[in-house]
Order: structure tokens, then C-alpha cells, then sequence
């Protein structure tokens, strides 16, 4: 095996392809019980061959660009559009997430199934679409005092 030639697609993960490689833009966050703010992202999406796809994502303060947070996990999609996500966050907080994915509407919604290691939060939803070149998602959060509502928000481009 070539270690400088890419792998093979996994046709598993072929309809989800658009999403490979790294994504930078920014974002904005807020929920009833924390003050509105303002970051800098950067995901990035890579595949080893198998059906599954890796996945980073940090973040930072705009004006000084201190980090804030990062997390990592896997997304599994299945050839009947439904896919699979673990998330594990700098916080320590992991999610299980489950949900669907559309190739020609290019969206991904998934929602929680577990939420673990979390004091406060109760369940989470993401929503990520590609439109004309950009990928953009919104983030919902229940906590113990909350229902499911929108915490982040972001609009990414390809590098």
C-alpha cells in the first residue's frame, strides 16, 4: 500500500463525500443561561478507507484567538441514509448521536440518544447542510432548566 496515495472511497460514505477535507468560517453561540458570543471553527472530515469518517472540530476567540473548545468522534452512515455519530468533547461531555442524510438534499440531522458525562445537559440535535459551496449547521441543547433550543450556529467554507 502507497502510504501517499489516498485510500479507496468506501461506498458507504460516497454520499457523504462533499463533506472531506477542512472547513473554516464562523460561528455564533448563545442560550438563556450564557451571554452571546462570537468564534472561529475549523472541521475537518478525512476517511481511511473504511465505511466510517473522522471527524475534528475546534474552535477560538475571534479577537485573540484563544482556544474554547474541540471534540472528536466518527460518523457511520448506513446505505439506507440513516447514520451514526460519537462524539467525544474537550468538556468531557460525549454524545451518541442518531439520525438521517440526504445525498441530493445534501442535510444531516441527527439527534441524541445518549448524552454522557454531562451535568447539566440533557440532549442535543445538529442540523448540517451544504449549499452552494458552503457547509453550515445549527446546534440545539436542552439542559436540566431548558428544552431543546438553538445554542450554535456557523457557516463554513472549503480550504
Amino acid at each position: 500500500m502507497d502510504a501517499n496515495k489516498p485510500p479507496a472511497l468506501h461506498p458507504a460514505i460516497a454520499p457523504l463525500s462533499y463533506l472531506l477535507g477542512t472547513w473554516r468560517g464562523q460561528g455564533e453561540g448563545g442560550y438563556p443561561t450564557i451571554n452571546s458570543f462570537l468564534y472561529g471553527e475549523e472541521l475537518h472530515f478525512s476517511h481511511s478507507g473504511k465505511p466510517v469518517i473522522a471527524y475534528t472540530q475546534k474552535t477560538w476567540k475571534l479577537n485573540s484567538g484563544e482556544p474554547m473548545h474541540a471534540e472528536s468522534g466518527y460518523w457511520r452512515p448506513k446505505p439506507d441514509g440513516t447514520i451514526e455519530v460519537v462524539i467525544a468533547q474537550s468538556t468531557g461531555l460525549a454524545e451518541v448521536l442518531k439520525g438521517t442524510y440526504n445525498a441530493e438534499k445534501n442535510e444531516i440531522k441527527l439527534q441524541s440518544e445518549l448524552v454522557g458525562n454531562a451535568s447539566k445537559v440533557r440532549e442535543t440535535s445538529r442540523v448540517f447542510k451544504f449549499l452552494n459551496g458552503e457547509l453550515s449547521y445549527v446546534v440545539q441543547m436542552a439542559t436540566n432548566l431548558t428544552s431543546l433550543q438553538p445554542h450554535l450556529k456557523a457557516v463554513l467554507k472549503k480550504l
